[in-house]
């Protein structure tokens, strides 16, 4: 157990879970792979989307979860050597730059399952999603905003 992390974020990285990483496209009317599916009645979602849905939370989730276990790793390293006695600048500034760069990756792995949704959804479903969220309080981009989503 890592003394820095509580039980609840051990299990989040070790259960491949978003934790808010991909909030900012959530947010921007990106839809993520995990509640679109929750949500798949709502949406009508057709047999293929389902099954696009599942293969990004898939590949999501199997990155996700290695990427947890390696900062996890780098986590135990850190407490260790603080707990030892033994750190120093040029080893913090490696696991911290180590840590850093983990935790970056595993953001962008999420915010990637956030692109692939939005590219499997129509802009109606990308609306219904935002709306069964409680996001409708956001502008939905305009049609000549730049919103790269391809449908």
């Amino acid at each position: 157990m890592v003394k820095a992390l509580s039980a609840k974020e051990v299990d989040d990285l070790v259960q491949g879970r978003g934790m808010g990483l991909a909030k900012s496209a959530e947010l921007n009317h990106y839809p993520g792979p995990s509640h679109s599916l929750d949500l798949a009645q709502d949406l009508s979602l057709t047999a293929e989307q389902r099954r696009g849905l599942e293969a990004s939370m898939a590949r999501m989730s199997a990155k996700a979860k290695q990427i947890g276990a390696e900062i996890l790793a780098l986590e135990g390293e850190l407490d260790a050597a603080f707990a030892g006695r033994t750190i120093n600048p040029a080893g913090l500034a490696e696991l911290t730059a180590r840590l850093g760069a983990g935790q970056g990756t595993l953001r962008r792995v999420h915010l990637e399952a956030h692109l692939e949704t939005a590219a499997l959804l129509t802009p109606e479903q990308i609306a219904r999603y935002d709306a069964l969220r409680g996001y409708s309080e956001i502008k939905a981009p305009s049609k000549h905003s730049g919103h790269a989503v391809k449908h």
